[in-house]
Formats: C-alpha cells, structure tokens, sequence
C-alpha cells in the first residue's frame, strides 16, 4: 500500500538477514553505522526523542505523520531528505506531488534540526534526522524501537516528477506494489510488513473513495466488507474529499497488528491496502499470519525499515548535510 503512507518470487519468504547494529552501507559514500554520532554529537537520539515525545504528547497525529515522511523520502530519490525541501524558482520540491499534498510533521523535523543545530552544528543530516525520529514515532505509538543505522547525507535538489512515478498510489494492484517495492531492493515480506505502518494514522476520502464507492476502474471492488463500506461512505458524505478516516479504527493510534486483523476482515481502508489479500498463496498466509502473531510482524516491520532505510540516493548525486531542512545550503 501506497505510503500515501507497498515485491518478487520464489525468495519471499527467504530468511533475511539484515542486522540493525552492523555497519551498512548505503549511498555508496559513507557506511551507515548505529554509532556514527556517538564522538561527534553524542546527544542526538536524546534530542530527537526529547522534540519527539514533547510534540507527540502535544499532538499524537504527528507521530503517524512522521513516519508516513520517512516512507515518502526513501520511496523517490533515495533516503536523502529531499521531501523536506520547499520549492523554489529553480526547485520543484517533492512535497508538491499529488500523492504528498497531505504530508505534515515538517516542523517536527524542523524543531529537532535546530536544537542539533546548536549543540552540534552542521553534523547530523536531515536525512537521519528523519530517520531517527521515524523510529521514536513507532516506538512512541507502542510499537518496536531499534538501533538506525545512521550516516546519511541529504540531497541538493528536489524531484517531484520522480515523487510522482516512484510513490506507490493508493490505488494501485497488487502487481503495481510488487514492482514498486521492487525497485528499491525490497522484496514481498518487506511490502507487507511495511505496509503495516498503516495500523496507526488516516486517510483522506479522496484516497479511498474508489474503494468504498466501488469504481476502482476495474469494474468495483467486491473485495470489501458491505458494513465497512457503508461506514466509510458515510464518512465521505459527511465531509467530502477531505474528511479522514483512521486505517484502523479499532486502535488508530496503537502500534500493534490490528491492520492485518482488518485485511482479513476485507476491511482495508485503500485499495492498496486490500490488495495485499485475497488473491491465495503466500501473501495470504503472512498477512494471516501478522493477524495473529504480533511479535512476528515487529520484527519483519523492523528488519524491513532498516532496508528500507538503507535505500541509497542514485550514485554522483551531489549530497550534504544541510544547515535548515527546507533548503539547501548556500556555499
């Protein structure tokens, strides 16, 4: 499902060993390493999950909100922070893309910048920045934390056109999101279980009306529980295309497996939701099996957001780390 806030063969359910506290290489630069800053701004995991807790406890629609940016940075251009660039006369910024016009929490990254900023000035990219406060989001919803892989730098440029071929849509088939996981080196256990952020967050009516309306251009969507439907359509009247609804509504702000209980129930708010089940095989049976085995979806969700996290920025593509996230520095 699209990270609006998702893979290949015989190897999808091949052991992956992916290990968040071993140097990874990603942008074919630098390693990545959990102990990058530990010399040179020893205090970065306590600022960010300091501006973290304080603007979650504020607001817990930013937690979701934050881990849905970090999904859209590493899906277009790599893991470089190109969605926190603002457009400007020569710059297309990401964030201009259809599928990004209900991104927020770019303050959040913001705040966090600037307090690094002073204690440790033009060392921590916004890259990682974002990364790291991806991870407090998930561990702060009650979901898993773990060791990031730290090391990024961030674009000099935007791309919005790429924003636009490379996210995957709301809309999209099951065929769709295996080739656009795909292309970023993420295979179909990685699809699903990171497609299982959408247990915590909402989504806009304009992105699941299709669905619930039963137009999804293939002739209506009967993959979907008459109940549910009816529900989210009263939503829908009741607000437009702007109203929201939660991915799940039994827990929507709890980082838990109740998004794969709801796929099975035909209850998948998107229709790239739902295309995760219902066709037989082995997507079935994971999507089962995350429905009653939480702790297996935590550690796939893990090891997929590391890779994830790990995907590199097209080589010779100029990088820095910039001084202010929503632009790029002036030399």
């Amino acid at each position: 499902p699209a990270m609006a806030s998702s893979s290949k063969s015989s190897p999808w359910f091949a052991p992956l060993i992916v290990c968040a506290f071993l140097a990874c290489t990603a942008n074919g630069y630098n390693p990545l390493s959990a102990g990058y800053y530990d010399r040179s701004c020893p205090s970065v995991q306590h600022v960010v999950r300091s501006v973290m807790e304080w603007k979650v406890a504020a607001n817990p629609a930013m937690a979701p909100a934050v881990l849905r940016l970090f999904f859209h940075d590493c899906f277009v251009t790599g893991c470089d922070a190109s969605v926190l660039l603002d457009s400007t006369s020569d710059l297309e910024s990401d964030k201009d893309s259809e599928l990004n016009d209900s991104l927020a929490g770019f303050h959040v990254i913001d705040e966090i910048k600037s307090l690094l900023e002073r204690a440790c000035p033009g060392t921590v990219s916004c890259a990682d920045v974002l990364a790291l406060a991806s991870r407090d989001a998930v561990a702060l919803l009650g979901g898993p934390a773990w060791a990031v892989p730290l090391g990024r730098k961030d674009a000099r440029a935007a791309n919005k056109s790429a924003a636009e071929a490379y996210l995957p849509s709301p809309h999209d088939n099951i065929t769709a999101l295996i080739s656009a996981f795909a292309a970023h080196g993420l295979d179909a256990r990685d699809m699903v279980a990171l497609s299982g952020a959408h247990t915590v967050g909402k989504a806009r009516c304009h992105h699941y009306r299709a669905r619930v309306y039963g137009y999804d251009g293939e002739g209506g969507d009967s993959e979907i529980d008459p109940a549910f439907a009816e529900l989210r359509r009263e939503t829908c009247g009741a607000g437009g295309d702007d109203a929201e609804a939660p991915f799940d509504e039994q827990s929507p702000m709890r980082f838990d497996n109740a998004y794969y209980k709801d796929l099975v129930a035909r209850r998948g708010l998107l229709t790239s939701d739902q295309a995760l089940y219902g066709c037989g095989g082995p997507l079935d049976r994971l999507v089962e099996m995350y429905s009653v085995d939480g702790e297996a979806f935590t550690r796939d969700f893990v090891v997929a957001m590391v890779k994830m996290g790990n995907i590199p920025p097209p080589p010779g593509m100029p990088l820095e780390v910039r001084l202010d996230c929503k632009r790029i520095n002036n030399y």
